[in-house]
């Protein structure tokens, strides 16, 4: 298990950009496939974007394609989350997530076994 820990959430206006930062305890981050996912008040949580232990492969939800970028840097154990274009519906609190397997095998969010406490992020219209 890994400790994740986000930052970076806030309140902004639709149009607005923000970038979160998960930040790993460890020496093995680069091991690790890292996704994020929120979830909105009264919703289920949803994937939102996830990297590549060695971060040449990455994945996006369509309702983000083109407006967030997830990235990392395995040299300071983080994974970001670049949040461009923001709309009402990209509030939720945002979480980070970690797995072992590669990420060509993760079908899921229960393939994730390593969470983090979650960074709100609010967007007003």
């Amino acid at each position: 298990q890994v400790q994740l820990v986000e930052s970076g959430g806030g309140l902004v206006q639709a149009g607005d950009s923000l970038r979160l930062s998960c930040t790993a305890s460890g020496r093995t981050f680069s091991s690790y496939s890292m996704g994020w996912f929120r979830q909105a008040p009264g919703k289920e949580r949803e994937f939102v974007a996830a990297i590549s232990g060695g971060g040449g492969m990455t994945y996006y939800a369509d309702s983000v394609k083109g407006r967030f970028t997830i990235s990392r840097d395995n040299a300071k154990s983080t994974v970001y989350l670049q949040l461009n274009s923001l709309k009402p519906g990209d509030t939720a609190v945002y979480h980070c997530a970690a797995t072992r397997s590669a990420l060509r095998a993760v079908r899921g969010s229960s393939d994730f076994g390593s969470w983090g406490q979650g960074t709100q992020v609010t967007v007003s219209s």
